[in-house]
């Protein structure tokens, strides 16, 4: 990455976690990563190594337990609520309650940071609606109410939400859940079309390693102990897929970038 671009995101010695009443949990290890602008990147490991925290704690929806997060140069907890929802958009696993919300008017609600204070949506936001719908070919759904959705149609509008949003960074936990094999793969190439076409830097959790191995630019790998970040092919010389799993069922392939089931 060229010097002179600042990066969008930097963590520093970051430790993600919460406090319960019999003491504070840790989860994964200590983490230090930069993240640029147009990067597609992945948040990969096994489960309960604390992906989804590590996620919130990056889009503020609960404090590191220690450690820096810069957005944008700025420390994350400096910034008011309003200054957020326009530098940074997420979309969680948890279901809004979308209801009745028809494409267009889900997608909408990613213009609220620029609204005027009853909501009304400018012309600008409009246009921005618009352009979600074509460039995500939502066209045909655009006032089809989401329970008529399929999980695929309804995962693509909730990703034009986030898009509407118009932040430079897209954090986004599992997008790819209770989808087949096609879909998880159309919704990995559409995040890369996003990030490389619009420069904004798209950060996803996924269990779909192999996807992530093909079609990221960057990698973060979560263990217990520690964390190895960096390009694909970079981790899989250093072996960082290798000891994610037991071996006794499946073991990596670093020749084809894969997991192969042990027989």
């Amino acid at each position: 990455m060229n010097s002179e671009v600042a990066p969008i995101l930097k963590i520093e010695a970051l430790q993600s976690g919460y406090h319960t009443p019999k003491g504070t949990v840790k989860v994964s290890g200590v983490i230090d990563l930069e993240l640029y602008p147009g990067e597609l990147v992945a948040v990969v490991g096994p489960n309960g190594v604390g992906k989804s925290t590590l996620l919130r704690t990056i889009a503020g929806v609960q404090p590191a337990l220690s450690g820096s997060i810069l957005l944008n140069g700025k420390f994350l907890e400096s910034y008011p609520p309003k200054d957020l929802a326009e530098n940074l958009s997420i979309v969680l696993t948890e279901r809004i309650p979308a209801g009745n919300l028809t494409a267009s008017e889900l997608i909408a609600l990613g213009r609220q940071p620029y609204t005027n204070w009853i909501g009304s949506l400018s012309s600008e936001d409009k246009e921005m609606i618009d352009q979600v719908l074509e460039k995500l070919d939502l066209k045909g759904l655009r006032d089809r109410s989401c329970y008529e959705m399929s999980d695929g149609q309804l995962q693509r509008v909730m990703i034009g939400r986030a898009l509407a949003q118009d932040t430079p960074l897209i954090v986004l936990d599992e997008p790819t859940s209770h989808l087949d094999i096609y879909h998880k793969a159309y919704i990995f190439k559409l995040l890369r079309t996003i990030a490389h076409d619009t420069s904004k830097t798209v950060l996803f959790s996924s269990h779909e390693i192999d996807l992530a191995i093909q079609l990221c630019d960057k990698v973060l790998v979560l263990q217990e102990d520690h964390s190895d970040f960096g390009e694909p092919c970079n981790l899989i010389e250093k072996g960082s897929f290798m000891s994610l799993f037991p071996s006794d069922l499946i073991r990596f392939d670093k020749a084809t970038g894969t997991y192969k089931i042990e027989k």
